[in-house]
């Protein structure tokens, strides 16, 4: 009966030691209808989505309006035209709430959503040569 009541207390032990690990990284994340939020880009590495273009591409782009919520971990956005290719209801995982910063707002214009889903950087001007 000891040997028993011995393993019960080592499995709580990992389980709260665990938990504790996994609650470090868990955010609580709730979203209101008319929130802004950014959507992001390529949410899985190894998938192109808007092109691979390492550290420097894309996290975020957006901001976009959240029109409804389905279910309790989906929200349906309001996409522009430019996006009429991608499904508008996203995990609430792929998306962060817009704090109104627009330095770091990428602006939609720039970037051409192909049906590959991907695009192509142009540049804008040339700087030296």
């Amino acid at each position: 009966m000891e040997k028993v009541q011995l393993i019960r207390d080592r499995l709580k032990t990992a389980h709260s030691g665990q938990k504790s690990y996994a609650d470090v990284r868990r955010r609580e994340l709730e979203f209101q209808v008319n929130n802004w939020v950014f959507l992001k880009v390529s949410p899985m590495k190894k998938v192109m989505r808007f092109g691979n273009k390492g550290k420097l591409s894309p996290r975020y782009v957006g901001y976009f309006k959240i029109l409804k919520r389905v279910g309790k971990v989906a929200h349906e956005s309001e996409l522009p035209a430019e996006l009429v290719a991608v499904y508008p209801v996203f995990h609430i995982s792929l998306l962060k709430k817009c704090v109104g910063d627009p330095v770091s707002i990428v602006p939609l214009e720039n970037v051409v959503v192909k049906n590959s889903f991907t695009f192509e950087d142009v540049p804008v001007e040339i700087l030296d040569c």
